[in-house]
């Protein structure tokens, strides 16, 4: 279905992506908001995030970002709201169910409650918060130095003969994220597991509000260590929409550059991990040589392991030396057949199979029920990728193969690891061996009128969006910033399902997901 379909009488074209996909705002009534959604449901469409905001003046709305045959749709609904400074939207839980977790965080944040919905736990207020203070409302002070009364959290609970709970986390023996898990079991077999998130809440989007707006890319790289490329470029590019921007060719090339090294880097990570978390320590030795190398030819190139800060808003803040472009094509060659062996050792390995194959399925259906996105779609048979379906610059000109596989298991989320890393390998060399000269970068200015961009990228987990309201003179009013986990955590407590308490790890770590996009 095509967003113009809809016949929203307001609807504004966001400026377009460079590439062949466009971005579009309407604001909405709540029969609309509650209409559209199912429509964009039976049209096959996808929820890929919800968010509230308050204006300068006070007023509240709640928005929807929805991916559809031509692009985004952003609807936004303005919100009545209380004496007591609440107020209420229409529930999209029941048509979206990955709406849960966020109008959860959404009244945490700014008191606004979805109407109707089943789950109104609290998401990332963890009983640490006074009950009046949101911190995104703007009388809030930013601040969260609160006496600790942490709560008791409403778990879901299972009966039964036989029935015990274990609790694992929020710390964990690693060095990771916090993040609690209760699993509900009869001997060692999982009956259900449910997650609590949102421990470390780190104010970032509130401090999106006291930063530049030509420096908001800074903050924007540290949502998420290992996808600092997909998120800067995110924010750059509704950076770019919001002001008109035209950005250098030459720049839209090595940012896509940028981001395939960084999809490569983490999924030789995962491989390494995944055969350490099933008794194979070669693989983990192996597989962190070769990231290790790769890291370390990204500090040469571009100056950082990580590739932080180097995609800056107009373009980007370093250049490739012409004598390094064949010092990447080499490794390149080299990784590939590595990677190639590795495989073929993984696929030959039947200690490694048995731990992957039927382990954690993840079927289509439950993969669609909750939208999920990215990586762990594609490998439950759900062929989603932004940069095939809505390609920006350049991916509309190398045309990326899309990798997937219909097995759900942890087996087939190695599998597409392992593709991933090829067709990165082969957009890599066409990226560089085309890759067109000329500048880096074009200077935005900073005065400009309040307005709107949507920054959309396919980063190695899946979409990654950031949704931009500017203010006067260069100033963020608010700066919305979605990680693709949020779709896929509640996937991963039905993929458990049926599964020993053992195999958990090695289930968990075939998703690797975000713990930093939910801390925000």
């Amino acid at each position: 279905m095509h967003i113009e379909a809809f016949g929203f009488p307001d609807l504004i074209r966001l400026s377009a992506f460079t590439g062949r996909s466009s971005a579009f705002l309407a604001r909405t009534g709540s029969a609309t908001w509650t209409r559209a959604a199912t429509t964009v449901r039976e049209a096959g469409g996808r929820l890929i995030s919800l968010w509230g905001a308050e204006t300068a003046a006070g007023a509240f709305t709640i928005s929807a970002a929805y991916a559809l045959e031509d692009g985004l749709l952003w609807l936004q609904l303005p919100i009545e709201t209380r004496q007591d400074g609440g107020g209420g939207y229409p529930d999209l839980s029941t048509i979206f169910p990955c709406a849960t977790r966020m109008q959860r965080a959404v009244h945490d944040l700014l008191g606004l409650r979805a109407i109707g919905a089943e789950d109104t736990r609290p998401w990332l207020n963890h009983g640490n918060w006074p009950a009046d203070y949101h911190p995104l409302k703007k009388q809030s002070s930013g601040t969260e130095r609160f006496e600790p009364r942490e709560q008791d959290y409403p778990f879901v609970q299972v009966a039964g003969d036989g029935v015990h709970e274990i609790a694992v986390g929020p710390i964990h023996a690693g060095v990771i994220e916090p993040g609690h898990f209760r699993f509900s079991v009869v001997g060692e077999k999982v009956l259900r597991l449910e997650e609590r998130l949102g421990y470390a809440h780190r104010g970032i989007e509130k401090l999106f509000e006291q930063t530049p707006l030509l420096l908001g890319h800074r903050l924007a790289g540290r949502i998420a260590g290992d996808t600092t490329v997909a998120f800067s470029w995110a924010y750059c590019m509704a950076v770019e929409r919001a002001l008109d921007a035209r950005i250098p060719p030459r720049a839209q090339w090595l940012r896509a550059l940028l981001l395939e090294r960084e999809r490569i880097a983490n999924h030789l990570g995962d491989l390494g991990a995944l055969g350490n978390d099933a008794g194979f320590a070669y693989g983990l030795a192996q597989f962190s040589r070769l990231k290790e190398d790769w890291l370390r030819l990204n500090d040469r190139v571009f100056g950082h392991r990580y590739l932080m800060d180097r995609i800056v808003p107009g373009g980007l803040a370093t250049d490739v030396d012409a004598r390094l472009v064949a010092a990447m094509l080499t490794q390149c060659d080299q990784v590939g057949a590595q990677v190639r062996v590795m495989q073929g050792i993984y696929d030959d390995h039947s200690g490694l199979q048995d731990r992957f194959a039927g382990a954690g399925v993840l079927s289509v259906k439950v993969a669609e029920h909750f939208g999920v996105c990215g990586l762990l779609g594609r490998a439950s048979g759900r062929k989603i990728d932004v940069r095939v379906d809505h390609p920006y610059a350049p991916y509309h000109e190398v045309q990326v193969q899309m990798v997937s596989d219909d097995r759900g298991d942890v087996a087939a989320r190695v599998a597409v690891r392992f593709n991933e890393i090829y067709e990165s390998i082969r957009l890599i060399r066409a990226l560089l061996n085309d890759l067109p000269g000329g500048d880096i970068v074009t200077r935005i200015g900073r005065d400009s009128s309040p307005s709107h961009g949507v920054g959309w990228i396919e980063g190695w987990r899946g979409d990654v969006l950031i949704a931009l309201e500017t203010g006067a003179n260069g100033t963020i009013s608010r700066c919305h910033c979605h990680d693709p986990s949020w779709h896929d955590w509640p996937a991963l407590e039905h993929a458990i399902i049926g599964n020993i308490v053992p195999d958990f790890p090695l289930i968990n770590k075939s998703f690797n997901l975000n713990y930093a996009g939910h801390d925000l």
